[in-house]
């Protein structure tokens, strides 16, 4: 793929091979982070080029020769990212850990991750790297030439719904459900005000609120196990990308029934 628009047509065949026969455009373009009518004249094109075909009104299947068009080019792709992974990223750049011994330069240290944080340290694991420069305990550390695989999982997260102002706010919220919760988490966020002032009501500060849907499936792909403390308007949306990545999740509805719901 030589260019920009090589490389949306790549996208927007991928996604209609995933979504065939019955394709709504405007989910490509949310996909792909394109306007919709972009999306359309894209299709339009792909199905001049017969790499797609159609078959009455939002009908559309990847041809043969698309599919082969996108084998192809996925095939490609596939190989520059090994050379970059393999022959770039390994022996070019270097990486940042915690050291968790005092480490000389050159020594062969274990790679392990800890609380959301890569740590480097004497006990062999599975995977290693070379010390790229002397550093004392519990200082950052540089390191290069990874090898193995560090040993990792990701985290839950809970989604806890509460509701917006118009429905009662931090009033109407199950607090004794909430501080369960947050009690079994190591990282608690909030979006909206009516969030945080649950979460304060119950003793904690949130640690995320700006940015804070971003931060918890950052945090959680680290391993931390996360809560999110969300407003209801806002809660499909998160879900939706939470569907997009395969990190496990549960959600709380955290709205007070109306019998129990303050006036």
């Amino acid at each position: 793929m030589r260019s920009k628009g090589d490389v949306s047509r790549f996208q927007i065949l991928v996604e209609i091979a995933e979504r065939q026969p019955a394709v709504r455009q405007q989910e490509i373009a949310e996909k792909i982070g394109m306007t919709p009518q972009a999306v359309s004249e894209y299709i339009r094109d792909l199905v001049d080029d017969g790499m797609v075909a159609v078959s009455g009104r939002s009908n559309y299947a990847v041809t043969k020769t698309g599919m082969a068009w996108v084998m192809e080019n996925a095939a490609t792709l596939e190989l520059y990212l090994r050379h970059i992974r393999r022959d770039i990223i390994k022996h070019v750049s270097v990486w940042t850990a915690i050291a968790a011994d005092d480490l000389k330069k050159g020594e062969i240290a274990g790679l392990y991750m800890k609380d959301g944080y890569l740590y480097a340290g004497k006990n062999p694991t599975s995977a290693t790297a070379t010390v790229y420069a002397d550093a004392r305990k519990n200082n950052d550390v540089g390191i290069f030439d990874v090898n193995g695989i560090i040993e990792h999982h990701e985290e839950i997260i809970h989604v806890c719904i509460v509701p917006r102002i118009q429905r009662g706010g931090s009033l109407n919220v199950r607090i004794d459900k909430l501080k369960k919760i947050v009690a079994t988490v190591g990282l608690v966020a909030a979006v909206g005000v009516e969030s945080s002032i649950a979460l304060k009501s119950i003793g904690r500060n949130p640690d995320l609120f700006f940015g804070a849907s971003e931060g918890v499936i950052d945090a959680a792909y680290h391993g931390i196990r996360c809560a999110i403390v969300i407003v209801d308007d806002e809660s499909a949306n998160f879900v939706k990308r939470l569907e997009n990545t395969p990190l496990e999740y549960k959600i709380h509805d955290l709205i007070l029934p109306d019998d129990q719901k303050s006036l």
